[in-house]
């Protein structure tokens, strides 16, 4: 098994709780990891490393300070393999899928590195004999708390920011992907000075710990109910909170729209990485005219990718997910596809697809996080729209239209952070938005992210008088 240790200041130890977690292969059942979870002592400790590395760090400069994240980025990636091969054995990932997604990290490691030194503040237009000036700092110590459904790629990009903008940090990986973490931190740590980056592991203790601590910031991406969590801490301590938590995401089938390939973008929504994504898709809207022929097409998507899909994480989320199916299919509508729990090892879960659903049911109102398609008919664009909008998530949107004019109503009117047209994925380089409602707060990605992870002070400077 791996064993995960603590890096605070610098220095490796096992977390001081007396608490150990086992994670258990999503797979085949096996023990892959024991962690010594962190108490409050330890996470008080690597905040006060992080908040006496700070000064240093804040004044070194910002060519530096990239040149240390391009040399963290190429550590990361020569590293590649091995963290594949972990985020595969602790949440299930397949190994080629999980070294697309740390490579998407060291890309953003990359794009951190060429955009921290150039992040500036702007003059004022003040009078001749003064010089006026907003600058931007860094805020200070920044806890950064990750998921484990994309372990890499998105530590990376919150770790990534956060140095290269002066900060320092504390690490808190999820309890269900902490090799991945630790392996992370390992690769990035020794490109800064000690007590820069930090790394404290456990499970929600851990986190709320964390939270509460003395820091500046709070970044964290996961679930809505640690989401609430920390924004009621933040509230406390003085903390800025930055969130990106769950989301019930729709996607709207217009009519005229081919019907295969509307089902083919659903089921990539719906069933890639075993529906374990921020922006899957959680339920779909299509126009009745195409209702009959998309479901066909779906139907034959969940066969084909039955064979290709891996595990959820764990068995844990698998009840979950089937628990919402049972309840939808008891409420009224008819499984397809999947939803029944397979025999054997591991924590696997068939692509589903429910057709028949409300928007009363759990499986359309809360996030399932599995591969399920719930779908519902609607008779026209406009009432999809306003269904699609009706809820209390706000993190994306798909709309699969062949109208100009849909596709701009929907984009003006959905009140969602992202909103993608004729395609569940992709996007250019440096997007970012702001989540919506209980999807939380905050830009989390994009050179946007470099503002929400500084502090701007405005500065007055006059001569002095004449004489002195």
């Amino acid at each position: 098994m791996y064993e995960v240790s603590q890096l605070i200041a610098g220095s490796r130890r096992l977390g001081g709780s007396g608490r150990e977690l086992i994670v258990i292969s999503p797979s085949d059942g096996s023990p892959v990891t024991r962690v010594a979870v962190s108490d409050e002592t330890d996470v008080q400790e690597a905040v006060a490393a992080a908040r006496s590395a700070a000064p240093d760090w804040a004044r070194t400069a910002p060519a530096a300070r990239g040149a240390a994240l391009h040399a963290a980025a190429d550590a990361v990636a020569a590293g590649a393999d091995e963290l594949a091969r972990l985020i595969s054995a602790e949440m299930g990932k397949p190994v080629a899928d999980a070294r697309d997604s740390v490579l998407a990290g060291v890309g953003t490691l990359r794009q951190y590195a060429e955009l921290g030194p150039v992040h500036r503040g702007r003059a004022l237009a003040g009078n001749d004999e003064a010089i006026d000036l907003m600058a931007y700092g860094p805020r200070g110590v920044v806890a950064v708390i990750t998921p484990w459904n994309d372990p890499v790629a998105v530590a990376c990009g919150l770790l990534g920011a956060a140095l290269v903008t002066g900060n320092t940090v504390v690490h808190k990986p999820s309890e269900r992907t902490p090799a991945t973490g630790h392996h992370l931190v390992t690769l990035i740590a020794p490109h800064f000075p000690d007590g820069v980056l930090n790394l404290v592991n456990g499970d929600g203790a851990t986190g709320a710990a964390l939270s509460n601590a003395a820091v500046d910031v709070v970044a964290h991406v996961g679930s809505t109910a640690t989401g609430r969590a920390i924004a009621a801490a933040c509230a406390r301590t003085g903390a800025k909170a930055l969130l990106e938590n769950g989301g019930k995401d729709p996607l709207l089938v217009d009519a005229g729209v081919d019907p295969a390939w509307a089902a083919g973008q659903a089921a990539l929504g719906s069933f890639a990485n075993s529906g374990q994504i921020c922006v899957a898709v959680e339920r779909i809207y299509v126009v009745e005219s195409v209702a009959e022929a998309f479901l066909d097409a779906l139907v034959a998507e969940a066969d084909a990718w039955q064979p290709r899909i891996g595990p959820l994480v764990d068995r844990r989320l698998r009840d979950t997910v089937d628990e919402q199916v049972q309840q939808a299919v008891k409420d009224g509508a008819t499984a397809l596809r999947g939803g029944t729990v397979p025999e054997g090892p591991g924590a696997f879960y068939p692509p589903t697809v429910l057709s028949g659903c409300t928007d009363r049911m759990t499986v359309m109102r809360e996030e399932t996080f599995g591969p399920v398609a719930p779908v519902a008919v609607v008779p026209t664009f406009a009432d999809g729209l306003d269904r699609a909008a009706a809820s209390d998530y706000g993190l994306a949107a798909t709309v699969l239209t062949p109208s100009m004019g849909n596709a701009q109503q929907a984009w003006r009117t959905l009140p969602v952070g992202t909103v993608k047209i004729n395609a569940v994925f992709g996007g250019a380089p440096g997007g970012a938005a702001h989540p919506r409602r209980l999807s939380g707060q905050g830009f989390g990605y994009g050179p946007e992210l470099l503002d929400e992870l500084t502090a701007v002070k405005a500065v007055h400077v006059e001569a002095p008088p004449a004489g002195w």
